[in-house]
């Protein structure tokens, strides 16, 4: 565990640089799961239990980091865990269970996606409960404009999401096996209006907790899923013609 100052803030320095270069190579590199999925990236599991695989680690690890720090009952840090976890449990547990067909997903793709949100579980937990100074997060802060914020914003961003994924698994009936593309909602400002959710969600949390930790993994986030919300363009403009939608933020990108 991260126990200096110093030593997180390094952490982040070095998460940061990292995503940078992950936003480059993933305009090289398509990430084969999904709508890209591709046997190139080798062996596979069913997708259902793969985004079981990958994402329940965050929610596991923050759970241990919560429940092992003195802090874990104070009001703030408690909400905003809360917060945070609400997010995880509906990725981890409730949206596999609503994947339609019988895609798969490569484990390489798994391991790597377990390894990062391991990471930002420590980036955000350890912010968090152990490395923000003593009264940092007082119940006060509940009412303070950066929480206020920050949380419409999230929620904000998670309706989004929810709501663009409930369009995306609505695209075909039983049966069918053509493509559409996707309509309504933010789906009429960007070809990936799921991901613009989830990064407006990491944006919010970035702010309601007014931290560098919160700003890098908002960064990570832009930088996963900005190149494949423009690799996702490209195939909808090479099979429905030009579209007037950006890639991922409204109006700019």
């Amino acid at each position: 565990m991260l126990t200096s100052i110093d030593s997180f803030n390094t952490f982040l320095i070095v998460m940061a640089a990292v995503a940078v270069i992950v936003f480059i190579a993933l305009h090289i590199v398509e990430a084969g799961y999904g709508i890209a999925y591709t046997r190139k990236w080798g062996p596979s599991v069913p997708n259902r239990p793969g985004w079981v695989m990958m994402e329940a680690p965050v929610f596991i690890v923050m759970t241990i980091l919560w429940g092992a720090s003195p802090r874990m009952l104070d009001t703030a840090p408690l909400v905003m865990f809360l917060i945070f976890q609400l997010h995880y449990f509906q990725r981890s547990f409730v949206f596999p269970l609503l994947i339609r067909g019988n895609s798969r997903m490569p484990l390489s793709i798994i391991v790597m996606g377990m390894v990062f949100n391991t990471l930002n579980a420590l980036m955000q937990g350890g912010w968090i409960f152990y490395i923000s100074p003593a009264g940092r997060y007082p119940a006060s802060w509940l009412l303070s404009w950066q929480f206020i914020l920050g949380t419409c914003i999230f929620f904000a961003g998670m309706a989004i999401n929810l709501h663009s994924d409930h369009i995306i698994r609505h695209l075909r009936k039983p049966g069918d096996t053509r493509h559409y593309l996707p309509r309504g909602g933010m789906f009429r400002y960007v070809t990936s209006a799921n991901y613009f959710g989830e990064f407006t969600e990491w944006v919010g949390f970035a702010v309601l907790t007014w931290s560098w930790a919160g700003a890098v993994f908002a960064l990570w986030t832009f930088a996963n899923l900005a190149p494949r919300a423009g690799k996702i363009r490209s195939r909808y403009a090479a099979e429905f013609g030009p579209l007037s939608q950006k890639r991922i933020i409204p109006y700019i990108y």
